[in-house]
């Protein structure tokens, strides 16, 4: 194992942690109570875990335990810039960066002081955890990014309950239509589902609605593109 599959599987143990392993309900409560939240030694055990299980070394565990460890300093930070009116909007942006960089540095500090050896005699080749990576980045983490989008522009609407979880459905499933086109080269394809989008969606009479959903499916398919040709140019250097 290399460097940047370590990184990219800290990537993937980050996105269990914080979106698939994570409730709505229980990111809010993180946003509101910061370290006293019920759900505080929940997260930082999944943290914990998923962070040392997926870097398949065994002495990773103590990286695993700092990182685990930054989740909650981090949390109890963005519960003090939530209401801050000049940064709160971007509290979300500023919590990710600060994650990926702690497991970045950390990465890479590991791989200076210790050897990364393969999992069992397997080696676990850097662009399938890439491409894995950029899946699991199209369904619920593409999602959230898409309305911390919205909040941070200030664009509001009232939606439904119900359609708002079938658009986020749907959502996913054009993004990994998407990037699947995407890194086969099917450029055209991606041109079609855009166009088809387009037809079976705008028939609205709501004009603000019409245009809420045109800005999200043009960010849901922007996402998608771009992790797409990122995960391409990658896997083809």
């Amino acid at each position: 194992m290399d460097l940047s599959t370590l990184i990219t599987l800290q990537f993937i143990a980050h996105l269990f942690t914080d979106y698939f392993f994570q409730s709505d309900k229980q990111a809010k409560e993180k946003n509101k109570l910061g370290i006293k939240r019920k759900f505080l030694v929940v997260h930082f055990i999944i943290a914990l875990l998923t962070s040392w299980i997926l870097s398949f070394q065994v002495q990773f565990v103590f990286v695993a335990l700092l990182i685990a460890i930054s989740h909650i300093i981090i949390d109890g930070i963005k519960k003090h810039i939530h209401p801050n009116k000049i940064i709160g909007r971007y509290a979300f942006y500023i919590d990710q960066i600060l994650h990926i960089s702690v497991f970045t540095i950390a990465s890479i500090i590991f791989d200076k002081y210790s050897t990364l050896y393969p999992f069992y005699g397997v080696t676990i080749e850097w662009k399938y955890t890439l491409i894995a990576a950029g899946y699991l980045l199209c369904l619920k983490p593409a999602n959230i990014l898409i309305k911390q989008i919205f909040n941070s522009s200030g664009i509001v609407i009232q939606r439904d309950a119900d359609l708002e979880k079938a658009g986020r459905l749907i959502g996913s499933l054009e993004r990994i239509l998407t990037l699947t086109f995407v890194i086969l080269g099917e450029f055209e394809a991606v041109g079609f589902l855009i166009a088809a989008k387009s037809i079976l969606r705008f028939k609205d009479g709501d004009t603000k609605k019409t245009e809420y959903v045109l800005i999200g499916t043009m960010l849901s398919f922007v996402i998608a593109i771009g992790i797409g040709i990122i995960v391409l140019k990658l896997i083809t250097t």
